[in-house]
């Protein structure tokens, strides 16, 4: 990751070290909330306008990004390129578009999201698109921290990658499990974390 990046992440304690159990089970000795750097107008702004460049140069009718962790980049992200922005949001265990929001067939939709974990968001987004008729010009995120790669599109970019330690419940270091465990979450808020020795 790269040194800048890594010490916003810090700062904001939207990267945050301690002993965690992720949403698939597995234990992890780091924890990536992204909504955490986003609160920042600065930062928005900054992670905006690096993804803003990378696509400006497509033809772009639509910004669409999954609720709740991408709407406020994709927003910003729309902004810089003056194109119009929509979300997609599960109802019922399925991705939908509602609140009156289309996709044309045909139209070119770029898809912003905060970060990449397993891709499970994006790809039903890209399928939600499809359904539509519409055109996947992009995807564009800031994090990647999928632990394996995932192919998304052609035209993929992340600003800067993550790669975190992550252990199975009977594979946890000795360090590790002197650690009370945390269930993070968009449920949970953390306001602190412990840090490793």
């Amino acid at each position: 990751m790269d040194k800048d990046y890594l010490k916003i992440f810090e700062e904001t304690r939207a990267l945050m070290y301690g002993h965690f159990v992720l949403s698939s089970g597995l234990h992890s000795d780091t924890y990536f909330q992204c909504a955490k750097v986003l609160q920042y107008p600065k930062y928005l702004s900054l992670f905006g306008e690096v993804l803003a460049k990378h696509f400006s140069s497509l033809d772009i009718d639509k910004v669409i990004s999954p609720a709740i962790g991408g709407i406020v980049l994709g927003t910003e992200v729309g902004r810089r390129l003056d194109k119009k922005t929509i979300f997609s949001e599960r109802s019922e265990g399925v991705m939908k578009l509602r609140r009156g929001f289309n996709i044309k067939k045909g139209e070119k939709i770029l898809i912003i999201e905060d970060v990449l974990s397993t891709g499970g968001s994006i790809k039903e987004v890209i399928e939600l698109i499809s359904k539509y008729g519409g055109n996947l010009v992009g995807v564009g995120v800031i994090v990647d921290r999928s632990l394996k790669p995932v192919f998304i599109h052609d035209n993929y970019f992340s600003v800067t990658t993550q790669k975190a330690q992550i252990f199975d419940k009977d594979n946890i270091p000795e360090n590790l499990k002197k650690v009370p465990a945390i269930k993070p979450g968009s449920n949970t808020i953390i306001s602190d974390a412990i840090e490793l020795d």
